[in-house]
């Protein structure tokens, strides 16, 4: 008897340091020490203990151990509503949603009464399932034992309705509820707001909330940023009693999705505190607006107080620098990537490999190509781009058959990057065969870019009239790329019928861009034919558009210098035009004339030569001459097509100053050597 008395105590102390354990979130780790729990639980005859196994299902739950969990319920006699709750629960927050209804049907069968913490979590698994049909069953059901007005199940049911942006309803359980506490203020904030749309709406609940905390803030700017009103949103956050990161960098993202770079730059330096999201997205919205110069800026102010870049940071970097050709800060981020062990990941590779390509450096681009540890579509993508813009035509070619022999499907991007291959080394056939290709062999439609490339590939061949045949036949109406290319090909053939025909049809395009007139009327002035140049101009003038300014920029010591035609801002202009005057000097004694029909006005002769001396890309090449030591390469980018003018005299400059000179333009490089260019002389 005496040992009898002594094993009820020790029993009693077992079970009360069970359930203390049970009870303690995140006391039991692992699933082996789940086991010896449970094997704990069968030796003090707590098995068919409701409360017991209702908080062991709990730590089932966390640790996703919901098949576990369900042995155990199933070997119980007479689980009530906590167990069954938590085996609902379990499954929904387990993404198990079905397998939570399955046991909901199975608690009814069963003749077990849900309750106020059964039905929430029935509703969300409704919701992660898209079933609305059966969530209003179950609305029903909760109407049928008086819970609408419970607030956890009103919560539930707003998320539920707002899910399907059935706000009407969301709203109607909202008002009922007697009890509105925050989570459910949220909830129908969040419906209107970020799910519905309704900002409005959302800031008439706003200005009833009898509190607000930093979500609700968070949810209120949130919205108005996503419906682009970036001002209001900016309003709302300089009231906000409390701010916070989120709050900071929401409104950030906004400015650089609207593209108000003034307003997001001041309102990122007018922040007292800035994390790496804040840089990111600073540097991201002044790389997208093409102001890479100040991008690359906030980038080397970003080191200088120890922020660490992550791959988004040096993605957006490297994207500036093939932007405007800056070659030494992408070398510079390559370097980084190598020293913090970063490794070639696919985007930051394709990214380095795009930047080699459009800063000219082939063979840097196709050592980290072939190093990277994985490549998709889109890295081979970059390579083939890469050689096509650079002319390496065959080279581009023989990469497309490689990429196919390693079992990597093109799409359409990479025909358009063969295609362009053919258009910059002349190869008509080729292109030809390619094109017919996408539809016939690879199950490609073509778009108007590939349209575009034929045409231009078959104007600049001189096969003119196969050209027109193909813009006709076209089974989508041609853009201005389509007709643009025409137009150039007939500038370089001179077809003034042809081209009067193009210009027809780019004017009826709601065309914005002079750049398309500028050459109709270069292809007037070369005919002679003055008084329809002056119509051309006037044209011009009545639609109050010009030429698209000519602009290029060189990298000198990791900054970028710009040029504009005939500028003189620069702080050397002075030496840059004396610079100019020898450059002018020795090409006459080389043999060069100026190619006067470049410049569109008739206007006097010298003063024709004037202009073109002052070209952009000229000027720029001779601030590389002053700025950088002699054997150096001078990279120049511009942002149109080189003028023939320019390309006569950057050839000689390469050979009279034995420098090696590349230009990218719009449409791709050129590499001037030695007196002769990559192109040969085809662009």
């Amino acid at each position: 008897m005496a040992s009898l008395r002594l094993v009820a105590p020790q029993l009693e102390s077992q079970h009360k340091h069970l359930f203390n354990l049970l009870k303690t979130p995140g006391s039991i780790k692992t699933l082996n020490h789940l086991k010896s729990i449970h094997v704990r639980l069968l030796q003090t005859n707590l098995h068919q203990d409701s409360f017991a196994i209702g908080n062991f299902i709990i730590h089932c739950s966390t640790l996703g151990c919901m098949n576990y969990a369900h042995q155990l319920f199933d070997n119980m006699s007479q689980p009530n509503s906590f167990v069954w709750n938590m085996m609902i629960r379990g499954f929904q927050q387990n993404q198990e949603s079905r397998s939570a209804l399955v046991l909901f049907d199975q608690m009814k069968i069963r003749s077990v009464i849900g309750d106020k913490f059964t039905y929430p979590f029935v509703i969300r698994a409704c919701n992660d399932l898209l079933e609305q049909s059966r969530g209003k069953c179950v609305h029903g059901e909760v109407l049928k034992v008086g819970l609408e007005v419970d607030v956890f199940v009103g919560t539930s049911l707003v998320e539920f309705y707002s899910g399907f942006e059935s706000m009407r309803y969301a709203y109607k359980v909202f008002d009922e509820l007697v009890v509105k506490d925050m989570v459910v203020w949220t909830a129908i904030l969040y419906g209107f707001v970020s799910k519905f749309g309704d900002v409005e709406r959302g800031r008439e609940l706003f200005n009833r909330m009898p509190n607000r905390d930093l979500v609700i803030w968070n949810i209120m700017i949130n919205g108005y940023v996503k419906v682009g009103n970036v001002d209001d949103a900016r309003t709302l956050f300089e009231h906000a009693p409390v701010k916070d990161m989120l709050m900071c960098n929401t409104i950030l993202g906004g400015y650089v999705r609207s593209g108000e770079v003034e307003k997001m730059m001041q309102f990122f330096n007018d922040m007292p505190k800035k994390d790496l999201v804040s840089w990111n997205s600073v540097i991201g919205g002044l790389v997208r607006s093409k102001r890479c110069s100040e991008a690359m800026k906030y980038f080397q102010k970003m080191q200088m107080l120890n922020v660490s870049p992550n791959d988004v940071t040096l993605i957006s970097i490297l994207l500036g620098c093939a932007q405007v050709g800056a070659l030494d800060v992408g070398k510079w981020v390559h370097s980084y990537i190598d020293r913090n062990s970063i490794g070639l990941k696919n985007l930051i590779g394709t990214a380095l490999v795009d930047m080699y390509s459009k800063c000219g450096e082939l063979e840097s681009a196709k050592s980290v190509f072939e190093n990277m540890l994985e490549r998709d579509v889109v890295s081979w993508n970059a390579m083939i781009m890469g050689f096509s813009m650079n002319g390496q035509s065959r080279k581009t070619l023989e990469f497309f058959k490689r990429m196919k022999t390693e079992g990597v499907d093109p799409n359409d991007a990479t025909i358009l990057g063969v295609l362009c291959a053919c258009v910059h080394g002349g190869l008509v056939d080729e292109g030809r065969r390619y094109f017919a290709s996408m539809s016939n062999d690879l199950g490609l439609t073509p778009k108007l870019e590939h349209y575009g490339c034929m045409v231009d590939l078959l104007g600049r061949a001189g096969l003119l009239d196969e050209s027109y045949r193909l813009i006709k036949s076209m089974p989508i109406t041609p853009h201005t790329g389509v007709w643009g290319a025409l137009l150039g090909a007939c500038k370089i053939h001179g077809n003034v019928e042809l081209a009067e025909l193009a210009i027809e049809q780019l004017i009826q395009l709601d065309l914005e861009d002079g750049g398309y007139l500028a050459i109709m009327s270069n292809i007037y002035a070369n005919a002679g034919r003055w008084d329809d140049v002056s119509k051309v101009r006037e044209l011009m003038k009545k639609k109050g558009i010009g030429k698209i300014r000519g602009c290029s920029s060189i990298e000198i010591n990791g900054e970028i210098h710009e040029f504009g035609v005939e500028e003189k801002i620069h702080p050397r202009a002075k030496e840059i035009n004396e610079m100019l005057g020898e450059i002018s000097h020795r090409l006459k004694w080389a043999g060069h004339f100026s190619n006067k029909n470049e410049v569109l006005f008739d206007v006097e002769e010298e003063d024709k030569e004037k202009t073109l001396i002052f070209h952009s890309e000229k000027m720029a090449v001779a601030f590389g001459l002053i700025a950088t030591k002699k054997g150096t390469v001078i990279r120049v980018v511009k942002n149109l097509r080189i003028c023939s003018d320019c390309h006569a005299s950057v050839k000689l400059i390469s050979r009279i100053f034995e420098r090696e000179i590349v230009i990218r333009d719009r449409s791709r490089f050129h590499h001037f050597k030695d007196g002769s260019c990559s192109c040969g002389d085809y662009w």
